[in-house]
């Protein structure tokens, strides 16, 4: 076992690749608000469901030992566009103001995630230190 592999640490690292996601889903849209016929993307993690599978909070109940446990699924987070609107005449689907929103509350996680896990790596250099 490393010094970094406690579930909090990934659980953490787990939420930032997420943000790092739904930030760069952000930044295309907004990007692309006068495009014509671009389609808005969202990015999809589950880092509830990674945590309550870490902290085996949720098992699975196996009658076969062929059957696939909760824990070994690879779920990656994804990008996905949004087809199903159209809010500008060129075909663009892109609301700027739905999308700032959305980038202020993502920064918002963002640096509550990097808070905590600064928070935990100053845990260890105090234990390291004897302190």
């Amino acid at each position: 076992m490393g010094l970094f592999d406690s579930a909090t640490i990934q659980n953490l690292e787990h939420g930032l690749k997420g943000a790092a996601l739904q930030q760069k889903a952000i930044s295309e849209n907004i990007a692309n608000v006068d495009t014509p016929n671009y389609k808005a993307k969202s990015a999809h993690f589950q880092h509830t469901l990674n945590e309550a599978v870490q902290n085996d909070k949720m098992q699975a109940f196996r009658t076969n030992n062929k059957h696939i446990e909760f824990g070994s699924r690879t779920d990656e987070a994804y990008i996905s566009e949004d087809a199903s609107t159209m809010y500008n005449h060129n075909g663009n689907n892109v609301d700027i103001d739905k999308e700032m929103t959305d980038s202020a509350k993502n920064q918002i996680y963002y640096n509550a995630l990097t808070d905590r896990l600064s928070s935990k790596f100053n845990s260890l250099k105090s234990a390291v230190r004897g302190g």
